[in-house]
């Protein structure tokens, strides 16, 4: 009898965040981060508060009690403009599926859930810096390019 999986989607809880955290650190390695210091305290500090606050809220999939991906969608507001009415915007992050269970819709199952979170939230618009895996995921669902996106490191 062939091993089928079935996949399971919930909502990120506190009690999650261990392994989820170490599932960011897998993507920002995955994706050729440089490491320079540990990340996990200052992950642990933002996800407790804007879970807690309802500006963050992440899916994810898990086969039986396995969490097999992970979505993280932040809300940040900004003055409104013509392309935001609300200034509410969605930061999608945390984007990572187990490579033994990808290619198999559930990263896009998961942009589904968190892009809906956005809509109920009040956001006008959603917003990635996607890593090259990811851009054919998020063009297929209808994000597109914005050339003037540039960044100031402090």
């Amino acid at each position: 009898m062939e091993n089928t999986c079935k996949i399971t989607y919930r909502k990120l809880t506190e009690a999650d965040l261990p392994i989820f955290i170490q599932m960011r650190i897998t993507q920002l390695r995955e994706e050729g981060a440089k490491e320079d210091f540990d990340l996990v305290p200052a992950l642990k500090d933002y996800y407790r508060r804007h879970l807690a606050d309802g500006t963050f809220v992440s899916w994810l999939a898990l086969d039986g009690d396995k969490i097999i991906g992970t979505s993280g969608m932040s809300f940040v507001e900004k003055p409104p403009y013509f392309g935001c009415p609300s200034g509410k915007l969605g930061l999608l992050s945390s984007m990572f599926t187990n490579p033994d269970y990808r290619r198999k819709g559930i990263a896009k199952e998961l942009l589904h859930r968190v892009v809906e979170e956005a809509r109920a939230y009040g956001c006008g618009a959603v917003q990635i810096t996607a890593s090259d895996m990811g851009v054919k995921l998020y063009t297929a669902y209808g994000f597109v390019h914005n050339g003037n996106f540039m960044q100031y490191k402090l």
